[in-house]
């Protein structure tokens, strides 16, 4: 039985990867009485007075949702909320297995903005946090930003910032196994979309100082203008070495492919074309831009994929629980810049030197204690820099 068929018969037999349980013990009339009315009345009227009393007396200090329209859903293109179900399930199902925060998968059938702001909005009192999931690009700029201003919680595009924050951990150990420093490597990203632009503003966060952004017309330059806001905007502060073409010209001499586009795009030729020690981090699902084993042969001193049978999957369950699970605990009402900088270290620094090589330059999917230790880094982050409510 084949992977796909076996999705199935497990997803017909889950139906459903979360169940709603119980915390409350109701055995007998006291117990009913208490859990709810007429006992039920009294914690609501606390809250009513002070609403930052629903994070002692309700679930949402523990509790994310996970909200997609199903615009751009993995590699299937705009389904539809409906079918996107069964991912943002999983996701909550990811985010209780590696964190032990409670998540919600809600689908919002609509692709206007405006309508998906106000919904999210109008629903946001329930929840902790705001985990924004497979939702197309430039749309999930607009939807992030506006919510962001609108909220006192939490909101968090993944395909954007836990993509770039598992990247940029990534690219921090190859550079130390390669010998490279962040600030003097040259880096190409191909891809354009929202996660591609999340990874290059977050490299030059990081310290990056070279990005070239690539997408299907060629190179982004400043001297070209855009129909899309968000390439014109990443054009102006990419690209230093005014490089122009396509993606051969623009990894020529680079340090760092990191692909987040389509299949078999990189060639061996560009490989061999790309500075000394290249590290290719080849992320289309399923399907690379380049196979490891071929990349390996065209002389790629460092391969990363998105995928689990290769070495150094970068994968984002190292990232979005730990950060959720961080966020919620000091009740922070944004995830900013410190907070995704602390948590990329904390991913890179649970690799101790001794392990760390060009084929373990992240920690294991399955490594428990990772999601503890982002927690940790992203909940003193949130204190230091003020992200907390007063």
């Amino acid at each position: 039985m084949d992977i796909k068929q076996r999705a199935l018969e497990a997803h017909k037999n889950w139906q459903g990867k979360i169940e709603v349980i119980s915390r409350a013990k109701i055995n007998n009339a006291d117990d009913l009485t208490v859990a709810y009315t007429p006992g039920v009345a009294q914690p609501c009227l606390e809250i009513k007075d002070n609403p930052e009393l629903s994070y002692v007396y309700t679930r949402r200090s523990n509790l994310v949702a996970v909200i997609t329209d199903g615009t751009a859903v993995l590699g299937l293109g705009n389904i539809g909320a409906l079918a996107g179900m069964p991912v943002m399930e999983g996701k909550c199902a990811l985010f209780k297995e590696f964190a032990d925060v409670d998540a919600f998968p809600i689908g919002v059938s609509s692709m206007d903005v405006d309508e998906i702001v106000r919904t999210i909005e109008l629903i946001s009192c329930s929840f902790g946090g705001i985990n924004l999931e497979d939702i197309s690009a430039p749309r999930c700029f607009e939807i992030e930003k506006r919510l962001k201003e609108k909220l006192d919680i939490p909101v968090f595009h993944d395909d954007q910032h836990g993509t770039a924050i598992v990247v940029g951990a990534a690219l921090m150990n190859a550079c130390k196994v390669a010998g490279k420093k962040l600030d003097e490597i040259e880096v190409v990203i191909n891809g354009a979309g929202s996660a591609g632009i999340a990874i290059c503003k977050f490299l030059l966060s990081l310290g990056v100082k070279n990005v070239t952004m690539v997408d299907i017309g060629g190179i982004l330059t400043e001297e070209e203008t855009y129909e899309n806001k968000a390439h014109e905007e990443i054009a102006k502060v990419t690209n230093r070495n005014h490089k122009k073409g396509n993606l051969a010209d623009a990894v020529k001499n680079a340090d760092v492919f990191i692909g987040v586009s389509k299949p078999k795009l990189l060639t061996p030729e560009m490989i061999k074309s790309m500075n000394d020690k290249p590290i290719v981090f080849a992320m289309a699902n399923p399907t690379p831009e380049i196979m490891p084993d071929e990349a390996k042969v065209a002389g790629a001193f460092i391969v990363g994929t998105g995928r689990s049978d290769f070495p150094n999957q970068i994968n984002n369950v190292v990232a979005f629980p730990g950060i959720f699970k961080g966020a919620l605990s000091v009740r922070a009402t944004d995830i900013n810049e410190q907070m995704k900088i602390a948590a990329s270290k904390a991913i890179a620094g649970c690799v101790s030197d001794d392990k760390l090589n060009a084929e373990f330059i992240l920690p294991n999917a399955f490594d428990r204690s990772v999601a503890n230790a982002v927690a940790d880094a992203v909940a003193k982050a949130a204190v230091e820099s003020g992200c907390i409510k007063k």
